[in-house]
């Protein structure tokens, strides 16, 4: 073969190649491109010790996408990461959905440690993220960039406060922590402030107990509490470790009200604890049995009719409306520009979502009522609302 044949034969396998490039890059900007796709990034703990509760989430958010599947006459593409319940993957996770993904707003975390990792990178990058239960206050503390669809532990951890005053006539209370996890050791701190507060007395916290997530074994955190005869135990934390802890502790032979926070309701948390979690109260965002507006209808229809063997947990609507309060916020800013939303965000008034209206205040966080609720009979049941005024 001669110098101009091979020439010839290089300059068409060049030409070739670039329009094959040119067809692949086609066909990729008609899938996920700007002009006919507006990706919404999700990152949760889908794998690891919190995983029961990402996929919770997720549930929720999938069911908003499915009933909700365009915004301004372009589809809306989720994509969904997982951060393995741990903080620097979550960190990564949102990275790369803002950097590779090109997401026009991000939807997480269960988990506020988890959010709380990744709050530097939206801030840094202009890309805003609305949490579901994320509920510890520095995740949207100093943070433009980052909402919540959910109430935050101050208020929570005085509503538990309250009911264990008001309700269980407590007048010293136990807490044992999940130190590790900054939502249980925030909501400690926080129910701690209040129950103070309310007994006016500086020593009515008897005991503070800690243990790292992944424990398994409270004897020594339980015997300790026992000999204080406390009137309540406040136990924030997972709901692997909190169920395990209610279940050691009444083999103790200790019939202290348990009292704890959202975090307990998931089916791991009552397959975990059996019958000795009967009877125990926390605070949560959403009952179906209530409901708060007439899109709670319709996501408790949606959800019937896609799960018809289960019923939503409180985070499952929060995930919901997390999605549906990101298309509202696209919707007012007639763009899918991440700045546009989250000025949008940052402007959200009475907005009806699945578990409740919502008003974002100065610091991106939902001013929303609490649920009561407790176990009766191997199920979660509604006891009370208390007004977030």
């Amino acid at each position: 073969m001669n110098l101009k044949m091979k020439k010839a034969i290089s300059i068409f396998l060049c030409f070739l190649l670039i329009a094959s490039v040119a067809g692949c890059g086609g066909q990729g900007e008609s899938t996920s491109g700007s002009e006919d796709v507006i990706k919404i990034g999700v990152f949760q703990p889908l794998t690891g010790a919190n995983a029961a509760g990402g996929e919770l989430e997720l549930e929720g958010v999938k069911l908003a996408n499915k009933l909700y599947p365009e915004v301004l006459g372009k589809k809306v593409e989720l994509v969904i990461v997982d951060n393995k319940s741990d903080k620097a993957e979550a960190a990564s996770a949102v990275a790369r959905l803002i950097e590779k993904e090109n997401v026009s707003a991000i939807i997480g975390s269960w988990g506020s440690a988890f959010s709380i990792a990744a709050g530097n990178i939206v801030k840094e990058k202009q890309v805003p993220a609305v949490g579901a239960s994320c509920t510890n206050p520095l995740v949207t503390q100093g943070n433009d960039y980052y909402f919540r669809v959910c109430f935050i532990d101050p208020f929570q951890g005085t509503v538990m406060a309250k009911y264990a005053f008001e309700k269980l006539n407590a007048r010293k209370a136990a807490i044992i922590q999940e130190v590790s996890n900054d939502y249980a050791v925030g909501l400690a701190n926080f129910f701690k402030e209040e129950f103070v507060r309310l007994t006016g007395d500086p020593n009515a916290v008897v005991e503070v107990s800690n243990y790292q997530t992944g424990d398994n074994d409270f004897s020594a955190q339980l015997t300790s509490i026992k000999s204080k005869n406390p009137d309540v135990i406040f136990a924030p934390g997972n709901f692997t470790e909190s169920a395990l802890i209610i279940k050691q502790a009444r083999k103790l032979g200790i019939e202290t009200p348990i009292i704890g926070g959202d975090t307990w309701e998931t089916d791991e948390f009552l397959k975990v604890g059996g019958k000795e979690v009967e009877g125990i109260v926390f605070s949560t965002f959403f009952d179906p049995s209530v409901t708060f507006t007439p899109e709670s209808k319709k996501f408790l229809e949606a959800y019937a009719e896609e799960y018809p063997d289960k019923e939503p947990a409180a985070v499952t609507a929060l995930g919901y409306d997390a999605y549906i309060l990101i298309l509202d916020a696209i919707k007012r800013a007639n763009s899918a520009d991440p700045q546009a939303i989250r000025d949008a965000l940052a402007e959200t008034k009475d907005f009806e979502g699945a578990a409740g209206m919502i008003t974002l205040d100065e610091n991106g966080d939902a001013i929303k009522d609490a649920v009561i609720k407790t176990v009766k009979n191997g199920k979660f049941v509604y006891l009370d609302i208390v007004k977030a005024n």
